[in-house]
């Protein structure tokens, strides 16, 4: 349910530094959004190119806006306004965010637009237009902020809470016995957004939902295709049970049933994930390890930057660990990960700690909360046997109970048992499932046909018969995802008639954001729904796992990519050696002897070698917790180097300059066997 780490303590796993490089979804974000960085003044609603049919009244309000992160040329930002609770009269008028990228003027007709949303909830969506834009460039595409959202207004923001999780992390006990801290910020969070006059049961998954249908009538879309992933995958499918003549297909990205207890499940989803790996039994021993020892770490504190310590026992490991999972880069070294982590190494968890605090301030956990403490922490009943015990079920459980919000009341959607799906060709018409349509008192059909076989705007009848019905939809798993398994969504879907499956190999939570064949996926769903053929192969993984063992175990290089001063040693011992090569080649041509020429070959060697290595890698995060185990024999060149270097030093009569290469020599030698590859 979530999309980047932990909601309730670590959050948005965010590899950085030159050993670790950018994740797929923080770069492909990046990339998206780089194009065309301008800040664009949004269009009246009267001036986006909706598809309003005649005679349709305008939708709910909405106001233009500057776009407030970098947006590709063409794409117009604004508010849509919709009332804080739409239960209660005369309810205080609330903002939410929204930007439209529009398709190119000559592909504007051909094809239904497509609204998305992110995950969370609390996670933030504008930041993907331009990636949206690259992956449907013949489209119209959406991008809805979630009501309370980072470029909505209010925006419940929660660093109080965010102190909350830290205090409980500086101490070593476990988090069910220190909640106090938590709770206290918690409720000063609660008190401060109340006496902002924001009602917190004003922001739930139904209202996400209005707010994603009343959008598409703001704009004038007279159907658009709905995109959700992770926690969004409800409210799009509340969405489309709640219009469906305006749904024209539904795509789910990592898919959170509705009836999923995701708390109580969630413990027992990522030891399945574990098994899938190999590595349960290591995995349960790395938890019973740090749970009778746990390790301390200095990391950053996420909210004033300054050093601290926080104490990690087992469960809060495994935690992290899950939310790692999300990551495809970061999946092919969990299986070495944890077996170092169970035999004692625990400062190879550094990485995963960094990364995880500065996702803490990556979420608005006000609506995080206001969402889970309605939607889906009264379902769950959050049974202490459990192991292990995530610290993110006994925050949120602790936050929830001090809010004390109502439980919302559930609602069925599109996966409800007994809905029926509709598959329909690119060019609408209906190939199984098509409900009928209802006749209304002025001769037009419930969808907007008339009696005569045209539709509203000018369409046949026959092009838009599958509308009315169920929408296709296509249901996209990641292979190691514990968050939402996809053996949960192949269940959730498996008995709805012409609904899709595909699972993805190697990849974890949000599959769209990290492999490249479920784009494809997805943009051929939205080209022909009906279509049979696969775009890609979604059994190819991208990175092969690295299995314990696999690696050399060492913390040395993700240390470089936080501070690359110790390679100022490699740096040194390389340079001597090519100076000491060319200088006893150019003595061998003077036949003057050859131990210099032969010292500086294998240092040069050695170099290039280790080079040749580490460009062998394919997933560089691997550098994280090791590095292949050919650098520790590779190292031996050095050794031959410098014993050469040593007798050519101590000839007699030897110039005092041949001490140079034997220095450097015994500092790269300490260098790598000392530091690096400890």
């Amino acid at each position: 349910m979530r999309a980047e780490t932990v909601r309730a303590g670590w959050a948005g796993t965010v590899w950085s530094g030159t050993v670790l490089g950018e994740t797929a979804r923080g770069g492909t974000a990046q990339a998206g959004t780089a194009r065309g960085a301008e800040h664009e003044m949004a269009a009246p609603a009267s001036a986006v190119p909706g598809r309003r049919a005649a005679g349709v009244a305008e939708g709910p309000p909405v106001e233009e806006h500057p776009c407030p992160v970098a947006v590709p040329s063409g794409t117009t930002c604004g508010y849509l306004l919709a009332p804080e609770r739409r239960d209660v009269p005369n309810s205080r008028t609330i903002k939410v965010g929204y930007a439209v990228h529009r398709a190119p003027q000559a592909s504007a007709q051909a094809a239904d637009p497509v609204v998305y949303m992110s995950g969370g909830p609390g996670s933030a969506s504008l930041q993907l237009t331009g990636f949206l834009s690259q992956m449907f460039p013949g489209r119209d595409v959406v991008v809805l902020e979630q009501r309370g959202g980072r470029y909505s207004e209010p925006r419940l923001s929660c660093p109080e809470i965010v102190r909350g999780v830290v205090d409980t992390l500086r101490t070593p006990g476990p988090a069910s016995a220190e909640t106090a801290p938590l709770v206290r910020q918690a409720l000063a969070c609660q008190s401060r957004l109340e006496g902002e006059h924001v009602d917190l049961r004003g922001y739930r998954t139904a209202e996400i939902a209005s707010d994603i249908v009343d959008l598409r009538a703001a704009l004038g879309y007279q159907r658009w295709y709905l995109f959700g992933v992770s926690y969004s995958t409800r409210p799009m499918l509340l969405a489309a049970a709640r219009d469906p003549l305006g749904t024209r297909g539904v795509v789910l990205d990592s898919l959170l049933p509705a009836g999923a207890r995701w708390y109580d499940e969630s413990s027992a989803a990522l030891t399945a994930t574990m098994t899938k790996l190999g590595i349960a039994a290591r995995f349960d021993a790395m938890v019973k390890a740090l749970n009778a020892h746990p390790a301390a770490y200095e990391t950053r504190d996420p909210l004033t930057r300054q050093r601290l310590t926080v104490q990690l026992n087992g469960d809060d490991a495994a935690t992290i660990l899950g939310e790692a999972l999300h990551e495809t880069d970061v999946i092919p070294i969990v299986p070495a990960l944890v077996d170092g982590l169970a035999s004692g190494r625990t400062e190879l968890l550094q990485p995963l700690v960094d990364a995880a605090g500065d996702g803490l301030t990556s979420h608005e956990w006000g609506l995080y909360y206001a969402v889970q403490c309605q939607d889906q922490t009264p379902y769950n009943s959050f049974p202490d046997s459990r192991s292990p015990r995530l610290f993110t079920g006994v925050v949120d459980a602790a936050v929830c109970d001090a809010w004390d919000l109502p439980a919302a009341r559930p609602e069925p959607d599109l996966l409800a048992p007994g809905a029926s799906v509709t598959t329909a060709s690119s060019d609408g018409t209906s190939i199984e499932g098509a409900s009928s349509k209802e006749a209304t008192s002025d001769g037009a059909t419930s969808d907007g046909a008339t009696s005569d076989g045209a539709t509203s705007d000018g369409a046949t009848s026959e092009e838009e018969s599958s509308e009315g019905a169920t929408p296709p939809i296509l249901v996209l798993g990641g292979q190691y995802d514990p968050t939402t398994p996809p053996e949960d969504a192949r269940q959730a879907v498996s008995a709805v008639p012409g609904a899709k499956f595909a699972e993805f190999a190697g990849v974890g939570h949000a599959v769209f954001l990290s492999s490249a064949c479920s784009r494809q996926t997805i943009a051929a769903f939205l080209d022909d729904p009906a279509a049979t053929a696969r775009a890609c192969d979604p059994g190819a993984a991208p990175y092969p796992i690295v299995r314990p063992g696999g690696l050399l175990l060492t913390s040395s290089a993700y240390r470089l990519s936080q501070s690359p001063i110790p390679l100022a040693v490699p740096a040194a011992f390389l340079l001597v050696s090519a100076v000491q090569l060319v200088a006893g080649l150019i003595s061998l041509l003077r036949r003057r002897g050859g131990l210099s020429a032969i010292a500086g070959l294998a240092g040069v060697a050695l170099c290039a070698l280790s080079a040749l290595s580490l460009s062998a890698i394919q997933d560089w995060t691997t550098l994280a917790i090791g590095v292949p185990h050919a650098l520790a024999w590779y190292g031996l060149l050095a050794l031959v180097s410098t014993g050469l270097s040593i007798v050519e030093a101590f000839r007699l009569n030897a110039a005092a300059a041949r001490i140079v290469p034997v220095l450097t020599g015994l500092a790269f030698l300490a260098w790598l066997y000392g530091w690096l590859l400890t």
